[in-house]
This record gives structure tokens, C-alpha cells and sequence, in this order.
């Protein structure tokens, strides 16, 4: 039986890593979408479009994340109704071929902003976002539709029902492996040697323009190299084990650790939203300087803190700003 979890420690260290993807993730993804539907109303860019998609797609997977810590909670054991089962995996890794497909795009409108930046200016469209948008969304879950063809397949044998997507007979294995190996090979090598070739061209090209300051030189370079991190650390790890399993005929023992490594992708995005759009940083910004001026009154409004000091430091630091 490949049940990972057989000793304690697995379990909490699995949903230790849910719980701090959850509560980093969350609020980072919702102040995000925040962000993006309003830059959208207002005057939708294609990059808008693709990361107002991406957050979407981490905050759906974070809104059924609750049931995988559930079930590790339970030792790995599926005591909820089953037919979230595999509503829970096909969300869970939908999402993560999405990630995937709009980092990719993101990479891709990256490189032709800087290598073709006044044809791409006259001719970038946000309704080429939208289509990209909803081709990536359709691609996704159609491949991802194998959880349920797996969930009805093995409906009448003897697999345990406590237990989600873990045990397959020879019979589903037939069907499924191959289908991870093409999971590998076109959702995930595809775009990453596209997200590969696209980031190393833009960091050539941007070393080589005279005109830009060094912090945004700086910035732009982070997020190619911290973009194509994401991809080989979460995404790299889970996909691996297709290739493992399609060679050995079962599922890799280790492919469950190996999926723990795809959650960090829903905290991890946040940070590539920051270097992306400038929107983000001014917003976070803006809700940053109003928790300081909201901690600063309540620390005004108790009769043992005194606010003169705070006041000349305030103002000291704003005179030296200035």
C-alpha cells in the first residue's frame, strides 16, 4: 500500500507545509486579485490579464487546500465525503499546470516587450490575453480530467476508499501512466524550455540596454531567474516522478513529497506579482504606510504610550526623506 504517511512525523511535516502555504498564501493572493480586477476595470494590459488568471487559479487552489490538510490531519486516511476526492485533486493539479502555462506566458510577454518593443507595443491586445487565458484553462483540466476518469475506472475494485488518488490497480495504471508521461513532455518540458529560452534572451538583451536604471535592471533579472526557480523547484520535483513512474510502472514512492514542493507555488507567486506590476508594490505600499498610521494612533490613544518622541521621529524622517 503506498501510503507515505505510515510514520507520524510525515504527516505533521505535510501539514505543517499546507498550513504555512495556506496562511502566507491567502491574504497574498487576495490583496493580488484585489489589485488586478481593479487595473483591469480601469485599463487592462495583457500582463494584467495573465496574472489576474494566475491569482485566480492559486486562490482556487487554495480555497480546497483545507482538504488536503484534512487528510493529513488524518493521517493520510480520506474520511470525507469521497466525491471531493477527486474534486481535490483535479482542482489541486489543475492548478498546477496553469501555473505553469501563464508563468510561460508571462515569460513570453517579458521577452517580445524588450526584443520587439515598438512592433509589440502597436500590436499587443488584451483580448489575445483573454483567448491564451481560457486555451490554458481548457488545456489544463481536459489532461487533468484523467483524476476522474481514474475515480470511475477503478470504481469497482478492490482499492480502499479511505485513501484519495494514492493506490492504483494494473488495470488503472495501464491508462494512467502514459498519460503522466505526456503530462511531463507537454505541460510541463514544453513551457519551461519556452520559459527558459524567453528569460535568458531577456536578461541578455536588458544587460545590454544603456538606458535603464540599475535597480530596474536589478529587479527585471530577479524575477526572470526567480521565475524559472519556481519552476525547477515546485513544478521540477512532481513531474520527475512521471517519468520515474512510467519506468518503473508504479508510482514512485517519494512522489508525494514531491507533490508537497508544487504547494509553495501559491505563496511563491505573490512575490513574482510584486516584481511583475508595479500596481502590486504601490498597493502593498499603500496598505503597509496605513497599518503603521493605524498602529501609530491606538499607540496615541493609550494614556502610557506618549506620542511626542514618535512625533519628532516622524517627522525628523520625513524631513530627511524629503
Amino acid at each position: 500500500m503506498l501510503n507515505y504517511c505510515d510514520e507520524t512525523i510525515k504527516c505533521i511535516f505535510s501539514l505543517a507545509v499546507y498550513i504555512i502555504t495556506f496562511v502566507t498564501g491567502l491574504p497574498a493572493n487576495v490583496l493580488a486579485f484585489y489589485t488586478f480586477t481593479l487595473k483591469v476595470k480601469q485599463k487592462p494590459t495583457p500582463i494584467d490579464i495573465l496574472l489576474l488568471n494566475l491569482t485566480v487559479s492559486d486562490l482556487i487552489f487554495l480555497i480546497f487546500l483545507p482538504c488536503k490538510m484534512i487528510e493529513a490531519a488524518d493521517g493520510m486516511h480520506w474520511n470525507m465525503p469521497y466525491f471531493l476526492c477527486p474534486l481535490s485533486g483535479f482542482i489541486f493539479y489543475t492548478t498546477i499546470y496553469n501555473s505553469t502555462f501563464f508563468l510561460t506566458a508571462i515569460s513570453v510577454e517579458r521577452y517580445l516587450g524588450v526584443a520587439f518593443p515598438i512592433k509589440y507595443k502597436l500590436n499587443r491586445r488584451p483580448l489575445y490575453a483573454v483567448i491564451a487565458s481560457v486555451f490554458f484553462w481548457v488545456v489544463s483540466m481536459s489532461h487533468i480530467s484523467i483524476v476522474y476518469i481514474m475515480h470511475y475506472t477503478g470504481a469497482n475494485s478492490s482499492i480502499p476508499k479511505n485513501v484519495c488518488y494514492e493506490d492504483f490497480s494494473k488495470e488503472q495504471l495501464k491508462i494512467l501512466l502514459p498519460v503522466r508521461l505526456e503530462l511531463f513532455l507537454v505541460l510541463f518540458c514544453i513551457p519551461f524550455l519556452i520559459c527558459s529560452f524567453c528569460y535568458i534572451k531577456f536578461i541578455y538583451i536588458l544587460s545590454r540596454l544603456p538606458h535603464i536604471s540599475p535597480h530596474r535592471r536589478q529587479r527585471a533579472i530577479g524575477l526572470a531567474l526567480g521565475t524559472l526557480l519556481v519552476f525547477i523547484m515546485c513544478f521540477g520535483p512532481y513531474n520527475l516522478t512521471h517519468v520515474v513512474g512510467f519506468v518503473t510502472g508504479g508510482s514512485p514512492k517519494w512522489r508525494a513529497q514531491a507533490v508537497l514542493f508544487s504547494t509553495f507555488n501559491a505563496c511563491l507567486d505573490p512575490i513574482i506579482f510584486y516584481c511583475s506590476s508595479s500596481t502590486v508594490r504601490k498597493m502593498l505600499n499603500r496598505i503597509l504606510k496605513d497599518l503603521v498610521e493605524r498602529l501609530h494612533m491606538r499607540c496615541c490613544q493609550c494614556p502610557q504610550w506618549s506620542c511626542v518622541g514618535t512625533e519628532e521621529s516622524t517627522t525628523q524622517s520625513s524631513n530627511d526623506t524629503t
